[in-house]
Formats: structure tokens, sequence, C-alpha cells
């Protein structure tokens, strides 16, 4: 099982997303975590509105910090942010890293449609690289 950590800033909206659709989508391929540099204390309810229209319940997930030995067990670190990307802890070199430049849905502006909008514009963008990395994943247990 590929075991992944997702890290953004507050770990409130990208972090929480992709955990949540990585372990939904990734069941028996992926072991997807979380974690923020600065965690906000809480998942912001527009990340949690716009997943439950995908099936996935993350209303029980909670803002964490890094555990750095939790880290260390993973495969691969996947940052959302750039502050997240530039201030990464250092992982052991048998860890892949991967940045994933997302727009922050929470500075959004505009009508609630309007910011439901960039928050569902958002998690489809990181729907459609997890299922890539699903698809790498069974494609290279199968070579």
């Amino acid at each position: 099982m590929l075991k992944i950590m997702f890290l953004c800033t507050g770990n409130s909206c990208r972090s929480q997303m992709a955990e949540g659709i990585a372990n939904f989508f990734g069941k028996g391929i992926i072991k997807a975590y979380s974690a923020g540099l600065n965690p906000a204390g809480y998942v912001h309810p527009y990340a949690v509105k716009v997943m439950s229209e995908i099936g996935i319940d993350i209303s029980r997930y909670t803002s964490k910090s890094i555990d750095e030995e939790l880290l260390k067990e993973m495969d691969m670190v996947i940052t959302l942010c750039g502050d997240a990307y530039e201030t990464c802890p250092i992982t052991p070199p048998n860890i892949k890293k991967l940045h994933w430049g997302l727009p922050d849905p929470a500075k959004a502006t505009g009508s609630e449609e309007e910011i439901l909008n960039v928050f569902r514009s958002v998690r489809d963008e990181i729907k459609k690289r997890i299922e890539n990395l699903i698809k790498e994943a069974v494609d290279g247990k199968s070579k």
C-alpha cells in the first residue's frame, strides 16, 4: 500500500480534501494522511460541503500538525501550497516529494455560489491528480 501525506499550511481545505479523495478512491491502494505546517484548528465547512457532493464525508476530520514520526513512514509527500513546499520538513531521501501548487479556496471571494465553485474546482483538480496517482500505482504493480 502506498502511504501518502498531503501537506498544506492550515490543513483546513486542500490537504483535507486530498486525504478524503485518496482514501475513498484509492481504497486498498493508497493510505492517505494530511497535516498542516500551521494548523487552522478546523476543517473549512465549504470543503466538507463540496466533498459531500461527491459522496465523501470529511465532517469528522480534524486539522492537525505534522507528526514527524508518521512523516518518516511515508512513501510520498505531496505539498499543495507554496508555503508548505518551501518550508516542508526535511524528509529521508527514500520519500518521493511532489508539489501540486493549487489555489487556496479559503481565500475565494464573491457570492456563496462563486466561492463554492472555487472549492469545487480545487476538489476536482485534486481528484484528477489522485486518479492519476492510483493509475500509476496500479500500473506499477502489474509490471
